[in-house]
């Protein structure tokens, strides 16, 4: 299934945002259930800070889990739920964002509205695990990127970090888990909870680090032990034995534990991946509730939840570094990152190989294509090109297939898409044309220069080829430079479809005026991805996703995007060779304005959004 933030539930992207597939129930004996379990040192457990003290201050906890979104935690609820149930390990979690940039797949909320109700579906989902505390920074999220450094303007990096320091210095874990912060196919927000999640761990135990928190707000530092982050190198191992063997992340040579997921709860009476199905299908907005509501019983179908030690005893764990020739700018700078914090063997092979990307050459053509869904005579001479799966459910040609044509017309771009599908997705309204993976689609990205880090430089427009109502198409911008309604932000681009009748599919097709685009068109170095988002339900999720260049974050990396070179174009002399600033959206929901945050603040003595103490 596809998750409704763009990018795909189960891959290493946006979503890190995945629930485990094959979980059972049963039992196994203690030395595998207790492989990866955190432990408190002996001072810790004299001095009142380490396993089961919790219920003497309500601001500890035995583990932080920190992420950028809610669910992100979700797959590894089995986890948290078992060191609960089986330890007494008190788990909170620092959650970034509220999730306001996501998709809703059930109803129209989105800003602060849909942050809020993401909260309640965490705070609902997380209980399940025996977790009580969630704590919000307050930070807004934004449209899908891969982009750390992106991700760090926005959220004003040095706030955020002071903010986790603070929290750790109050709940004075002895665990503190977070996602992985290596950059490919990674949504941003993942890669700088990460970073920031890692820097935080260090920092707290230093008294140079945010000096105030100690002589104003009474704090004092705090050592952790252990630092975790999710790892999915593993995830393909099934059965309760896997955890018990000693396991090396392959590319920085980190060890890495397990924690089997098929122990059963004695508060639920079902296994603890039962318990994760149950709490996964409580992230409604996201889709979520239509996975299957009952996972396998046998044993060996239960995967494991995976993590790379990155500290041990306060003290990073150190392993080989080998390194990369090369690199693309986004990697360049996540391995200055690593080099910054003492953590250079991160960064081993973190550059992926790509494969070539594809490549054509879009012709002109004397007369304008005919905008009617139909490829005339003459309308599209250059090469058809056929997109393959991506993402999602493996599909067959009925199920779903397409192709694709480019030509150009003086300084308009012409796109038709012809896809086969099987079964119609939910006719959204044109008011609701918006994060258009819930339902069938089609996206056109286009870098115009051929040399975007991320998106925000490009654009990126999504098309609705039927809509409810008068059952017409619709067009947005995501994701890109300049957001919304394509009738505002690309008030020159035109729409037509064609379905069939009986449905069997649909051909959408359009003019992009490459005066919309950011920057002038380099018709040397223009590159493009074509993609076509399916969905068979009516529930606002998606299954299937192809593509023209069909590798990674196919959507949101500019670097897998293929060349198509515009044959005898020279753009207008006056347009702009740099893009404008992009126009993100920063609305966030306020703890302030949630009940639940700030009845847990009163409990709990943690501030709201973990902003500065007073000092006691």
């Amino acid at each position: 299934m596809v998750g409704s933030n763009g990018s795909a539930s189960g891959t290493a992207g946006p979503s890190r945002r995945r629930v485990t597939a094959a979980m059972a129930s049963g039992l196994v004996g203690a030395a595998a259930w207790t492989a990866g379990m955190p432990t408190a040192s002996a001072d810790e457990r004299r001095t009142g800070t380490g396993t089961g003290t919790h219920h003497r201050d309500p601001a500890h906890h035995d583990v932080l889990f920190v992420s950028a979104h809610p669910d992100d935690e979700a797959g590894n609820l089995s986890t948290f739920g078992l060191w609960r149930e089986r330890l007494g390990l008190r788990t909170g979690v620092i959650t970034i964002t509220r999730g306001e940039g996501g998709g809703n797949a059930v109803g129209p909320e989105e800003g602060a509205p849909l942050g809020l109700l993401r909260e309640d579906e965490e705070r609902s989902a997380t209980a399940l695990a025996g977790i009580e505390n969630i704590f919000y920074l307050d930070k807004p999220d934004f449209w899908y990127t891969l982009s750390a450094p992106l991700t760090e303007r926005i959220w004003h990096e040095r706030d955020v970090l002071e903010r986790i320091v603070r929290i750790v210095r109050m709940a004075r874990p002895h665990t503190v888990v977070t996602m992985d912060p290596r950059p490919f196919n990674q949504h941003g927000g993942h890669q700088m909870s990460a970073r920031l999640a890692i820097e935080a761990f260090f920092q707290a135990g230093q008294v140079t680090a945010f000096p105030d928190q100690l002589t104003c707000e009474g704090l004092r530092p705090w050592r952790t032990r252990r630092l975790l982050s999710q790892n999915q190198s593993f995830a393909d191992l099934l059965g309760p034995d896997a955890p018990g063997k000693h396991r090396t992340d392959p590319d920085t040579g980190l060890p890495v534990i397990g924690v089997w997921s098929g122990h059963t709860s004695r508060r639920h009476g079902v296994s603890w991946a039962q318990v994760e199905r149950n709490a996964a299908r409580m992230y409604r907005s996201q889709g979520w509730a239509a996975q299957a509501p009952k996972v396998p019983t046998d044993p060996e179908k239960l995967d494991s939840d995976w993590f790379s030690v990155l500290a041990e005893k306060g003290e990073a764990v150190r392993a080989p570094v080998r390194e990369q020739g090369e690199l693309l700018p986004v990697y360049a700078e996540f391995r200055a990152w690593t080099r910054r914090v003492g953590l250079p063997w991160l960064a081993n092979a973190a550059q992926p190989d790509y494969p070539a990307a594809p490549s054509t050459t879009v012709p002109e053509v004397a007369t304008a294509p005919v905008l009617n869904g139909v490829e005339g005579e003459g309308e599209y001479p250059g090469p058809e090109l056929r997109l393959r799966h991506w993402e999602g459910d493996e599909a067959d040609a009925s199920d779903c297939s397409a192709t694709a044509k480019m030509s150009r017309h003086g300084d308009d771009l012409y796109v038709l898409v012809t896809v086969t599908d099987d079964r119609q997705g939910t006719p959204l309204d044109k008011d609701d044309a918006k994060r258009h993976w819930r339902t069938d689609s089609v996206e056109i990205a286009l870098d115009p220069r051929g040399d975007g880090d991320d998106t925000s430089v490009t654009f990126k427009t999504g098309i609705f080829p039927f809509t409810d109502g008068d059952g017409g198409p619709a067009a947005e911008r995501d994701a890109d430079n300049r957001q919304g309604p394509a009738a505002k932000t690309a008030p020159g681009m035109r729409v037509a479809s064609r379905l069939g009748d009986p449905y069997r599919g649909y051909t959408v097709e359009t003019k992009i005026p490459l005066g919309e685009l950011p920057t002038a068109a380099d018709p040397e170095r223009f590159r493009a991805n074509i993609l076509v988002y399916d969905s068979d339900t009516q529930d606002k999720t998606g299954q299937t996703r192809l593509a023209w260049s069909p590798f990674g974050s196919a959507q949101a990396d500019p670097y897998v995007w293929g060349s198509a070179r515009l044959d005898g174009y020279t753009p207008p002399p006056d347009r702009p060779a740099d893009p404008a600033d992009p126009q993100i959206p920063t609305e966030a929901a306020r703890s302030e304005d949630s009940p639940a945050s700030v009845e847990q603040s009163r409990r709990t003595g943690v501030p709201l959004a973990g902003g500065p103490r007073r000092r006691p």
